[in-house]
């Protein structure tokens, strides 16, 4: 198991420490935003995911012997600096977007203020963990926009790499799935999991009925039964004279699912099994789910499409200095100003504005604070003082919460943020 995510990092991130040490600005308080210029094209909204991951991490960075030494051994910094990271923790402050909330462009989802020599490491954990997450918030939050109240489940872990699989159920169990077939996320957060068989178990029978069988007498009626291995129709037949008329669900995997589902249904209907649902798989992403709206489909199950943020795999989050004390102690606002990388340099006030229960815009005050405004609400909460994590829940909780965030940030947006066509953001952030 791992012990410590202090290297989880690039490389220049602890090169930019020896150097701004050995100039003597290696202390200056500084803060840095995440935030991205612009949300994918077409999309309409973004979605916080991996607060509570990154709050986890965070806890693990620290810099062992076993690093200390890979580092000296490596050159990859002098002495001084491994003797300043050898007793390394992050004694600033973080801020943030409630995780599951809504993001759109310039949001800064996580602020950090520390010194310079803290806060530059952070970056690449920070970016590593909410580019990823979020992207699959954002494209599960679209699917189950696209089911509406049908089950939906995340079974991608066969398409991503191990640790993305667990990251990617959290996530879009975060933005509105209801299961996961990953057991690590279950144990870890609570997530509610499910699954029964694939194909391999049917091939490893002598027949499908020998195979229907054996799943019935062990897990019961309420089974879900994989009826398209052969034969989809001969398959339904079998499932419902072994389980009965309350046979669970059938799950179909292939063929044209609108077709295949409406002639799966009338034949359930036919042979009285009228409450057994239909499930449905086979790189659903939400697009194939909204085709399927009409269809009576009970259940959708997604795999490739929201491991992979469907099409979009980051949320294209940057990590950038926006403000920093000068030798007066006074802040300077600072950005990046080459060519299409712009971006408004100050601490940010981040609020919503919110008229008649419906999100009409993202306000940003750049460098100086406002007061609100009774339709206007601030978005940025602690999640790190002075180093010490202040959010006292359990790693489940967090989820739990996060989740209903979610559902109150996506009742608030104007109706079309759920269109799934391309077009400009549910609404716009302006600077003030």
């Amino acid at each position: 198991m791992q012990k410590s995510t202090a290297l989880l990092t690039d490389r220049y991130e602890l090169t930019m420490v020896q150097a701004a040490r050995s100039s003597g600005l290696g202390s200056r308080e500084c803060v840095f935003e995440t935030f991205t210029r612009q949300l994918p094209a077409g999309r309409r909204y973004g979605v916080v995911a991996g607060t509570g991951r990154l709050l986890e991490e965070l806890q693990k960075f620290r810099f062992g012997e076993t690093e200390l030494s890979w580092l000296s051994e490596a050159k990859v910094v002098d002495s001084d600096t491994i003797d300043f990271l050898a007793n390394f923790q992050f004694t600033g402050d973080i801020w943030g977007y409630r995780e599951g909330d809504a993001y759109f462009a310039y949001s800064p989802v996580v602020v950090v203020e520390a010194p310079f020599e803290q806060g530059v490491l952070l970056e690449t954990m920070i970016l590593s963990i909410m580019n990823y997450d979020s992207a699959v918030a954002s494209a599960a939050s679209r699917m189950r926009s696209a089911a509406g109240s049908r089950f939906l489940a995340e079974m991608g872990g066969r398409r991503t790499n191990e640790q993305s699989a667990v990251a990617a159920a959290r996530a879009a169990y975060i933005a509105g799935f209801d299961a996961t077939s990953n057991l690590e996320a279950g144990r870890s957060w609570g997530i509610p999991t499910m699954g029964t068989a694939a194909h391999a178990f049917t091939l490893l029978h002598n027949n499908e009925a020998d195979a229907f069988r054996a799943q019935v007498e062990t897990f019961g009626t309420g089974t879900t039964l994989l009826v398209d291995t052969y034969n989809t129709d001969e398959g339904v037949r079998k499932a419902i004279e072994i389980a009965g008329t309350e046979l669970g669900a059938v799950r179909i995997d292939s063929g044209d699912l609108g077709v295949e589902v409406a002639r799966v249904r009338a034949l359930l209907d036919s042979l009285g099994a009228t409450n057994t649902k239909i499930t449905v798989t086979n790189d659903l992403d939400e697009h194939a789910i909204a085709a399927l709206a009409a269809a009576p489909v009970d259940n959708y199950g997604v795999g490739t499409s929201v491991v992979t943020g469907s099409g979009v795999p980051t949320a294209g989050f940057v990590y950038k200095l926006v403000a920093h004390q000068n030798d007066a102690n006074e802040w300077v606002s600072v950005s990046k100003r080459s060519t299409n990388k712009t971006n408004m340099g100050g601490r940010k006030q981040a609020m919503r504005q919110i008229d008649n229960g419906v999100a009409t815009k993202e306000l940003l005050a750049a460098g100086h604070e406002v007061s609100l405004e009774s339709n206007v609400r601030e978005l940025l909460m602690p999640l790190v003082i002075r180093g010490k994590v202040s959010l006292e829940k359990t790693a489940a909780e967090l989820v739990t919460e996060a989740r209903k965030t979610h559902e109150r940030a996506i009742s608030e947006l104007p109706i079309q943020a759920n269109r799934l066509q391309r077009g400009d953001a549910a609404i716009p952030t302006e600077f003030i």
